[in-house]
C-alpha cells in the first residue's frame, strides 16, 4: 500500500499501533498463526480500520518491516570517501546485529535466496538507490551492478537470517560488504 506524501496524523496513528500490536504478537507466535482478530484487539481498533488500511496480515507485516529495509539501504551507503574493501561500515555491522529481535517476523517474510515480500521491497529499494548512486558516477554499468548489489544483498540477507550461512553478525556483514565491494569494482 502507498502512502500520501502527507499523512494524516490519525492514519499514521493508526498504522503505528497495528505496527506495534503485529511485533508484540510475532514475539508470542509466528506470523502465520496471528489473527486479524487478536491483531485488531491488541492494538484497538476495529476489523474495518484495519482492512481501511491494509489489505491483510501480510501487507501489514511488510509495512512493519519496512524500517528494516530502509536501515540496510542506508546502511550499505554509509560510508564516505573510498570504501575499505574488507570491513564492513559500522552501521552495515549494527544493521545485522540489531536483526535478532524479529528475525522470525523477517524470516517468515524474506525466503531463503531473497525471495518474499520483504526480499521484494528490499531488492526494489536497493537496487534503485545503488542506480542512483552509479548514475551520478557516470557509470555505463550502473544497471547492471545495481542489480547484482541488491540481488546479492538481499540473497545473503535472506540466507543468513534462515540459517543457511554461520556467521556472527558482524562477520556476514564483513563478508557481504567484501562480495559488493568486489561487485562494485569488477566493471
Amino acid at each position: 500500500m502507498t502512502r500520501a506524501p502527507q499523512e494524516d496524523p490519525r492514519a499514521a496513528r493508526t498504522r503505528a499501533r497495528l505496527r506495534a500490536a503485529l511485533l508484540e504478537e510475532c514475539a508470542e507466535r509466528p506470523l502465520e498463526e496471528v489473527g486479524v482478530a487478536a491483531l485488531v484487539r491488541r492494538a484497538g481498533v476495529g476489523r474495518a480500520t484495519f482492512y481501511g488500511h491494509y489489505d491483510g496480515l501480510e501487507a501489514l507485516a511488510v509495512d512493519t518491516c519496512a524500517d528494516v529495509v530502509r536501515q540496510a539501504v542506508d546502511a550499505l551507503h554509509a560510508w564516505r570517501g573510498r570504501p575499505d574493501p574488507v570491513n564492513a561500515p559500522p552501521a552495515l555491522r549494527e544493521f545485522f546485529a540489531g536483526l535478532a529481535p524479529h528475525a522470525a517476523l523477517y524470516r517468515s517474510l524474506l525466503a531463503p535466496g531473497g525471495g518474499g515480500p520483504l526480499g521484494r521491497v528490499l531488492h526494489r529499494d536497493l537496487r534503485a538507490r545503488s542506480l542512483a548512486e552509479r548514475e551520478l558516477a557516470g557509470a555505463a554499468d550502473a544497471p547492471l551492478v545495481a542489480s547484482a548489489v541488491a540481488a546479492t544483498f538481499a540473497g545473503v540477507l535472506a540466507d543468513w537470517l534462515h540459517g543457511l550461512l554461520e556467521a556472527a553478525p558482524e562477520e556476514v556483514a564483513d563478508q557481504v560488504w567484501q562480495l559488493l565491494v568486489a561487485l562494485h569494482r569488477s566493471r
